[in-house]
């Protein structure tokens, strides 16, 4: 008998057996399920990537592992760039924006001290302060722009001051992380919610699954843990934010309305722990030594009550919170890293100021500035005109 005939029929004997058969069954459901479930969440409302979805997909079905490799191999395959000069000008541009919400007449504005580059010698505009939206002709949002290092001097961070007595919070979920629940607050800023609205910024690590190794609580409902001595953003119901050690400098007060936990302060007392050093990747996402240097963010609050946001590429956990206690954070806290994360978008009332024109405050950020103009997967901030 020839040969191919000899192997079909003892493929058909094999596949007779009912154990074959039913590990055969087994897998054609184990793959149903799979194409289902990767499937809903590629289908997901949002604007997420692919990459993103998938990644997401995968860290809540327990190959977080996974990911992380691979995200370590596509780093050391393609490390950011070292020297250089930034693409994108450092000076101002522009006018500011203006937003006039009352008659009240105009406070005198806080203007901090420029910041020194760490790259060395200023380039032009390096580190001003610059106007990005007025309220009522004050300064209500600041923005300076600067080299995160003297290494990696082609990148550029931006870090944001925000004036409390100007602009008020509000602390939104993610429909995925921290998922559905009763929180009185939407998924995004749906129309006839946008008039006012000046920037929105990124959350945290997910709440889900522990990664962020604390809870989020908004408007009486808590998913997750909150745990003493977790860093916190925490939002009051007169629409102001800080940044505190949970359990010494805020609590679940009746006043608090929420609170977004992340991990460890990597600020404190106007000082950069040395923990932020520690090559915890548990603690910080992906570190090196403390040097993986990557898409961060993160949120300080200072000593005059302001908050501040920073991000950029190419940012260690010990560069990112050296921009925060340079800018005056005397509590900071990282936020989201990797680049789908990412966003600090402020907002133009022009045409429309019931529906303001979104701008990002970094060009090469990867996700749209019209972001949170629909449902998103995961927490933000967003800041209002008082």
């Amino acid at each position: 008998m020839p040969p191919k005939k000899q192997r079909f029929r003892r493929t058909r004997r094999i596949l007779r057996l009912r154990s074959v058969r039913a590990v055969l069954a087994l897998l054609a459901v184990v793959f149903a399920w799979l194409c289902w479930s990767v499937g809903s969440a590629l289908a997901a409302p949002g604007d997420d990537s692919v990459v993103a979805r998938v990644a997401e997909w995968a860290r809540d079905h327990h190959l977080g592992p996974v990911v992380t490799f691979l995200e370590d191999q596509q780093y050391k395959a393609h490390p950011p760039k070292i020297g250089g000069r930034p693409t994108m000008a450092l000076a101002p541009n522009g006018e500011p924006v203006q937003n006039n919400t009352s008659n009240r007449p105009a406070l005198k504005p806080i203007t901090p001290p420029r910041l020194v580059s760490p790259a060395g010698a200023p380039l032009p505009g390096e580190g001003t302060w610059q106007t990005l939206e007025n309220v009522d002709g004050t300064p209500a949002l600041l923005g300076a722009f600067l080299r995160p290092d003297d290494e990696h001097t082609s990148y550029v961070a931006a870090v944001v001051s925000m004036d409390e007595r100007l602009v008020r919070f509000t602390l939104h979920p993610g429909q995925s992380d921290p998922g559905p629940g009763n929180w009185g607050v939407p998924f995004s800023i749906p129309a006839g919610q946008r008039t006012g609205l000046l920037a929105t910024f990124n959350g945290g690590f997910k709440v889900i699954n522990d990664e962020a190794q604390g809870g989020f609580y908004l408007n009486g409902t808590t998913r997750g843990t909150l745990h003493d001595g977790a860093a916190s953003l925490v939002f009051t119901k007169d629409g102001r934010a800080t940044v505190a050690d949970w359990g010494r400098d805020a609590s679940l007060t009746p006043d608090v309305s929420g609170v977004r936990q992340n991990l460890k302060l990597i600020v404190d007392h106007g000082k950069v722990p040395d923990s932020v050093d520690s090559n915890v990747e548990s603690g910080w996402g992906l570190t090196i030594a403390g040097k993986y240097f990557v898409w961060r963010s993160g949120v300080g609050v200072t000593a005059d009550g302001r908050l501040l946001f920073a991000y950029g590429p190419a940012l260690s956990v010990r560069t990112l919170a050296d921009l925060l206690a340079s800018a005056g954070a005397v509590r900071g806290m990282q936020l989201d890293i990797n680049p789908a994360w990412m966003s600090f978008m402020y907002y133009k009332p022009q045409p429309n100021p019931a529906n303001p024109t979104p701008v990002k405050l970094l060009p090469d950020q990867e996700r749209p500035a019209t972001r949170y103009y629909e449902d998103t997967s995961r927490d933000f901030t967003a800041v209002y005109a008082r």
